[in-house]
């Protein structure tokens, strides 16, 4: 019984640490997605897998476009192994402030929400992998740094269990 008891409070007090997007509404520079992503952006990233281990690296070249309450943001993604993808997204500020996108390979809609310097997205995304394809769960956290830069720390899910991380570092042109 005592083992239990330790066991629940260790992962209640786990559980009470992970961050709110609220945490950072004191936080500055201002985040503001429409303007960092208006223009050209060059960011460079790795894929870990659940173990930490680096399985992919990669290059992007951002355009991004704003036409009223919409962001397209033309993403052309070159690996490291030389495969090349590229994902278009369209992002809609709702009248709340928060913001709504689709991609092809964004299943659903992804959610997202702005405070301070940071920007929570959360989305499912179907990724191939070999012959398979999985349908991940994407907690996904920007950070502004400066006018220019841009962190980006993604938790990968399947099934509520952390299979892999993306970090992206965005500069702008």
């Amino acid at each position: 019984m005592k083992i239990f008891a330790l066991l629940s409070s260790i992962f209640f007090g786990l559980v009470g640490c992970s961050s709110s997007i609220d945490d950072y509404k004191a936080t500055t520079p201002a985040f503001n997605l429409f303007e960092y992503f208006d223009g050209d952006v060059k960011a460079w990233g790795m894929v870990q897998d659940y173990t930490g281990m680096e399985t992919r690296r990669f290059e992007v070249v951002i355009k991004g476009t704003v036409e009223g309450n919409q962001l397209i943001l033309d993403e052309d993604f070159d690996f490291a192994d030389g495969e090349k993808q590229n994902r278009v997204w369209t992002i809609t500020q709702n009248a709340d402030g928060s913001y709504q996108g689709t991609a092809g390979d964004v299943v659903g809609i992804a959610t997202g929400r702005e405070e301070g310097n940071a920007l929570n997205w959360a989305y499912d995304l179907s990724v191939d992998v070999g012959e398979s394809n999985y349908v991940l769960t994407l907690d996904d956290w920007l950070y502004r740094q400066d006018d220019k830069r841009v962190f980006n720390l993604t938790s990968m899910k399947k099934f509520g269990i952390e299979v892999g991380r993306i970090t992206i570092f965005f500069e702008k042109q």
